[in-house]
C-alpha cells in the first residue's frame, strides 16, 4: 500500500489517499473503510444515451465518483473489495443521491474521508504502507567482500542494504591484511543489521552464505555484541538461524526459503505468532486462571487496574458499525498500549482470531492475578440464572 496524501485535522477529522499494490492490501482496506465514511474512487458506471432520433442506447464510461458509504462486502478468496453507497458530489453521469457500487482496484488510488480518524485505524495504515511492520523475516545473504540484508514480506523482498568491501587475498606467510578487510566487512554488516532490522518485528534472521563465511561472522557479531555490551543483540540470539547459499546475491534467497529447515523455523511468523499468544492465554486459563480473563466488562476492569500484560483482540470488533461500540475497543487498546502491555490484534481470517471471535473476541493475559474479577463473573452468571 501506498500512501500518497494525508491530510488530518487536530480534531481527528480529515482525507487520506491511498493506492493498494497487492492482494493484502484489499484486507487492510476492508478494515479502514467504514460505514458513514465517504469514498472517492475511479469506478465504471453504465450510461443511458439518447440520440437526436429519439433511439436510447447504454455505454460503460470511466468516471470519478464520491459516495457514502453504506455497505462493504469483503471477497476473501478473490481478495476483492465492493463498497456500496449513494452520490454526495456532482457528477455529469449520476445523480446527487443515486446509489452506486464502487469495485476498488490494485494500483488505482482512492481517497478516504472520516469524522475520526482513531489510533487503531491509523495504525493500520502505517501496517498498511511500511513494509518493515509487515516483514517478520529477515536474511543476510553473504560471501567474501559482498552482503545483502533482506527483509522478506508476505509479497515481496526487500533489499536494504547492501555492503560490499574490497578483500585482499590471502599471501603466504601474511594474511592479516585480509584478517583486517574481513573485519572491515563484518564490522559494516554488523551495522546493517542493527540499522535495518526491527527486532520487535522480525521473528527470524537468517545468515546464509557459502563455505564457512556465515560461521565466522556470526561468531563475530556475538563476540562484538559481548565485547559492547549490546544487548538487543543479544537478547535477540536465538532468532539467528544459519544456512547453506550459493552466493551473497539476492537471488540466492529463493534457494534459501525452499530449505525445508527454515521453512519450518518461518512458521513462526505473524499467524504462528498469533497462535502462541492464544495457546498462552489456554495455557495460563488452565493453571492460573485469575490471571487470565475473556469478554470485554472483564477485560475492561482489568485495564482500569494497569494489570493487563497482553491484550488479544480480534480485528472484527473495530469493524462494528455502531460508533460508541467501536471506539469503547479503541479505546480499551489505547488504555492497555499508554500503560505498557502488549496488543495483539488478530486477523479474522486467520483460525486463530476465528478461535478468539468464538471468546467474545476479547481477552487478556495479566500481570498479577485479580481473584475479585473471577468473582464478579461468577456472580454475573449466578444472577443471569
Amino acid at each position: 500500500m501506498k500512501l500518497l496524501h494525508k491530510d488530518i485535522e487536530k480534531d481527528n477529522a480529515g482525507q487520506v489517499t491511498l493506492m493498494p499494490d497487492e492482494a493484502e492490501d484489499m484486507w487492510h482496506t476492508y478494515n479502514l473503510v467504514q460505514v458513514g465514511d465517504s469514498l472517492r474512487a475511479s469506478t465504471i458506471r453504465k450510461v443511458q444515451t439518447e440520440s437526436t432520433t429519439g433511439s436510447v442506447g447504454s455505454s460503460r464510461v470511466r468516471t470519478t465518483l464520491t459516495i457514502c458509504v453504506e455497505a462493504i462486502d469483503f471477497d476473501s478468496q478473490a481478495c476483492q473489495l465492493r463498497v456500496k453507497g449513494t452520490n454526495i458530489e456532482e457528477n455529469q453521469y449520476v445523480k446527487m443521491g443515486a446509489y452506486h457500487t464502487i469495485e476498488l482496484e490494485l494500483n488505482r488510488k482512492f481517497t478516504l474521508a472520516k469524522k475520526n480518524w482513531d489510533t487503531v485505524v491509523l495504525d493500520r495504515i502505517e501496517q498498511a504502507c511500511d513494509p518493515a511492520q509487515k516483514a517478520d523475516v529477515a536474511a543476510v545473504v553473504m560471501q567474501e567482500g559482498l552482503a545483502n540484508v533482506v527483509l522478506v514480506t508476505p509479497a515481496m523482498t526487500l533489499v536494504r542494504a547492501k555492503v560490499e568491501v574490497t578483500i585482499p587475498r590471502k599471501r603466504r606467510g601474511s594474511c592479516s591484511q585480509h584478517e583486517k578487510a574481513m573485519e572491515r566487512f563484518y564490522m559494516a554488516v554488523m551495522q546493517a543489521i542493527l540499522r535495518h532490522i526491527n527486532f520487535d518485528v522480525v521473528k527470524c534472521i537468517l545468515i546464509a552464505s557459502p563455505g564457512f563465511v556465515k560461521d565466522s561472522f556470526f561468531t563475530y557479531l556475538f563476540k562484538e555484541a559481548v565485547r559492547q555490551d549490546n544487548k538487543l543483540l543479544m537478547e535477540n540470539r536465538s532468532k539467528f538461524m544459519l544456512v547453506h547459499s550459493t552466493s551473497g546475491h539476492k537471488y540466492s534467497l529463493k534457494e534459501i526459503l525452499c530449505d525445508p529447515a527454515v521453512t519450518s523455523r518461518l512458521s513462526d511468523t505473524k499467524a504462528a505468532g498469533e497462535v502462541k499468544a492464544l495457546d498462552d492465554f489456554f495455557k495460563m486459563l488452565q493453571h492460573e486462571p485469575d490471571r487470565a480473563f475473556y469478554g470485554v466488562a472483564q477485560v475492561e476492569k482489568a485495564a482500569d487496574a494497569l494489570a493487563i500484560d497482553t491484550l488479544l483482540i480480534s480485528d472484527k470488533l473495530f469493524r462494528h458499525q455502531d460508533v460508541p461500540t467501536r471506539s469503547r475497543y479503541v479505546r480499551l487498546v489505547d488504555s492497555v498500549k499508554d500503560n505498557g502491555g502488549n496488543v495483539r490484534i488478530f486477523s479474522s481470517l486467520h483460525v486463530s482470531g476465528e478461535q478468539l471471535t468464538q471468546m467474545t473476541g476479547v481477552a487478556a493475559v495479566l500481570r498479577f492475578p485479580m481473584a475479585d474479577l473471577s468473582e464478579t463473573e461468577e456472580d454475573s452468571s449466578s444472577d443471569e440464572n
